[in-house]
């Protein structure tokens, strides 16, 4: 939701400046950027990205950097340049350095803890008490700073947010324990303190590597395009700038071999492209004057001149990275279960530790009594089985996938992916195997064979690499061919002793999927070509039709080729379908009620895999479609895909037991606690055994079959 100033109107031309703010955590955050930036005057909107932690701020130019910064400040967020959060990870760096710390003195304090619960009195107890402080007061005070930062951040400019109550706990129960401590008290409770910042850290660490991944996701997908570029000017003179520093209208030189820096259209040359990066199909196609090339897009075979249409921010790769990270944005809404008890579940134990503190006073129990009811009670509701419930079944389910072959990227897919009632799969690469094999390879005589083995080795061409894979498998050795060329759009030629041999494009078919090998000029072999589908894809695609899920084909591939695959596995499909019409199919089902799965594997997939509600690459996809996708599978086959959605929609009927019997465990717990029955080591070790029943419980989903 975008805000609006009373002044935006009068704001004749507004710049437009992104920061980071790694502190925001929640909605209320969210909404007091938004409403407090609304407010400043000079500024027109300010929209918050909570999945990358940025604002976009609409303002007048006299408004600088520094000024927004400071505006956010006094609103209780530090804020600074994006180009900070894009060159660096210090924030996770941070937090992963604090998560170790709090699990280190955790678990040490837990060793001492055990020998206090296993009856050690006296001096034993009291020395023990000593060690857990030493360990615990320098543990809290490392760990918790992301949380008392926050706190403090907010409070000074009179603000709240969810640090502050979480501050507030820890901070109690740690006093409270060294004054006991001090006075030689029977209970401590530094174990519970470090053991809730450990859990704590845990959720806020994955959120940042999240974070961090979906920044890394439209980053990549910009560097897929080339740095910089050969501008030719008016007076013929070539000289490389930056693809920063490109404008429309500028004549650019692309050698072959290398990548678009700018989108355009071609003015000479003629030569062979590899477009993967929008259709997401190997096979090359032939590009000449007029035909419009895109940024990233990759020269193959002859030097090319375009004039530039677009560059920097307006190229269609700049465009698909900003979908990208707006679709990442969309999916990072998604709440988690825990999560949305959680938001209840926090204030309301603060408030019930708050009224047993002012109950027993008012019953005339001392401050000491009633204090430490008032801990038992923050204790005992430790959320920590309540913060296991959906990692420790996460967990488990993701070493179940990795037996499987599947790695899960994100534990908050399976909560998605057990939702699904739509898949949509891309063709090459994923329904298929994405590598063109010739069928009739076996039917070529011994020295017209030899003859095509000599010329595909030296072509990079899919169909040659095909030819020359089949070829030396069967163990043919190439002939002696010299002088060999390969023309764009044509195919390779050489010299066989006294004669002309090519492989060549038919001049009489359209379909691209086939070769002719000639000898001067004349043909004396045909190749046909299939890119095998995958074997077991049908008996997927049935698979998820008893899960209730209906799938369908999306491929930028040529209709010819996708109507052969659909045909072959009975399913609907799309075809010539640009990376923007993917993502806007996925949002179309999306606003019909749908829950989509995407299945692809290229460049081009990148923004319908981030867009869809959950994404599955497999182990060839790209490196873009790897690192957009939440789970990769190994393998040739597709039946990881159905066997995910089972063990998803399992783990999450987990993951709601576990959340009722921690609830559960607190609905009979804290009555006692709040009436002093419970002492804060009875209250310790309650809170111990639930998270290990939870533990238990998450440990079923290693049964059953695949």
């Amino acid at each position: 939701m975008t805000r609006v100033s009373p002044v935006a109107q009068s704001v004749t031309a507004c710049s437009e400046t992104r920061l980071a703010v790694p502190g925001m955590h929640c909605a209320g955050c969210i909404a007091k950027i938004e409403h407090g930036l609304a407010a400043v005057p000079g500024i027109a909107s300010a929209r918050v990205d909570f999945g990358a932690k940025q604002v976009r701020v609409a303002h007048v130019p006299e408004l600088m950097q520094t000024d927004l910064v400071a505006a956010l400040a006094q609103l209780g967020f530090a804020a600074h340049p994006l180009v900070d959060t894009l060159s660096t990870n210090d924030e996770t760096r941070k937090l992963l350095r604090a998560l170790g710390v709090a699990g280190f003195g955790a678990m040490n304090i837990m060793l001492l803890s055990v020998s206090i619960w296993s009856g050690a009195a006296g001096a034993s107890r009291e020395m023990f008490h000593w060690l857990s402080a030493l360990i615990a007061l320098p543990t809290i005070a490392y760990a918790g700073r992301p949380f008392f930062t926050s706190a403090w951040q907010a409070l000074r400019v009179r603000q709240t947010n969810m640090d502050v109550p979480i501050s507030v706990g820890v901070l109690l129960t740690t006093a409270m324990s060294l004054y006991e401590t001090i006075m030689r008290g029977p209970h401590v409770w530094f174990d519970s303190a470090t053991m809730l910042l450990f859990f704590l850290l845990a959720g806020r660490t994955l959120d940042a590597t999240m974070r961090a991944r979906a920044l890394q996701n439209a980053l990549s997908l910009t560097h897929a395009s080339a740095a910089e570029g050969s501008i030719i000017d008016a007076n013929g003179v070539m000289r490389r700038i930056a693809a920063a520093e490109m404008q429309p209208g500028m004549s650019l030189l692309i050698a072959t071999g290398e990548r678009f820096a700018a989108d355009g259209a071609i003015t000479s040359g003629t030569s062979q492209l590899d477009t993967s990066i929008i259709t997401g199909e190997s096979a090359p196609r032939p590009a000449s004057v007029g035909d419009k090339v895109v940024a990233g897009m990759l020269n193959l075979e002859a030097p090319l001149t375009i004039v530039i249409t677009a560059a920097g921010e307006d190229r269609t790769i700049a465009q698909l990275a900003h979908i990208m990270t707006d679709a990442s944005q969309s999916r990072a809404k998604f709440v988690r279960i825990a999560d949305r008890v959680s938001r209840i579940y926090a204030p309301v134990v603060h408030i019930l530790a708050a009224l047993s503190f002012a109950g027993w006073m008012m019953a005339g129990a001392g401050w000491h009594e009633a204090l430490l009811i008032a801990v038992a009670v923050l204790i005992i509701t430790c959320p920590c089985a309540l913060g296991l419930a959906v990692p420790v079944a996460q967990v488990v389910a993701a070493g179940r996938l990795m037996k499987n072959g599947i790695l899960l990227k994100d534990g908050s897919a399976l909560e998605r992916l057990a939702k699904v009632d739509r898949a949509l799969f891309d063709k090459t690469g994923t329904l298929t195997m994405g590598q063109p094999q010739p069928v009739n390879i076996d039917a070529l005589e011994p020295e017209i064979a030899a003859i095509a083995l000599a010329l595909a080795q030296a072509s990079r061409h899919p169909l040659s690499r095909g030819i020359a894979k089949a070829l030396a498998e069967t163990g043919v050795q190439p002939a002696e061919v010299t002088e060999i060329n390969e023309v764009a759009g044509t195919g390779v030629a050489g010299k066989c002793g006294d004669s002309v041999v090519a492989l060549a494009r038919p001049q009489t078919l359209a379909e691209i999927s086939s070769v002719d090998v000639l000898i001067d000029q004349v043909a004396l072999a045909h190749l046909t070509f299939n890119d095998p589908i995958r074997a077991d894809a049908g008996r997927a695609l049935a698979d998820l039709r008893a899960l209730g899920i209906t799938s369908s084909i999306i491929s930028g591939d040529n209709a010819l080729a996708v109507a052969k695959v659909a045909g072959a596995l009975n399913i609907p499909a799309q075809a010539d379908v640009q990376p923007q019409d993917k993502i806007a199919a996925v949002r179309q089902l999306q606003a019909e009620g749908a829950h989509v799965l995407m299945v692809g594997d290229g460049l081009n997939d990148g923004p319908a895999l981030a867009a869809a509600n959950v994404s599955m690459v497999p182990s060839s996809a790209s490196d873009i479609g790897q690192q957009a996708a939440d789970l990769v599978f190994l393998g040739d086959g597709l039946a990881a895909v159905p066997f995910a959605v089972q063990l998803a929609r399992r783990t999450q009927e987990i993951v709601k037991q576990n959340v009722a019997l921690a609830i559960g465990y607190n609905i009979l717990a804290v009555p006692l606690a709040m009436a002093g029955f419970v002492t804060p080591l009875v209250a310790a070790i309650a809170m111990s055994c639930s998270s290990l029943v939870v533990v238990g419980n998450s440990l079923r989903l290693l049964g059953g079959r695949r």
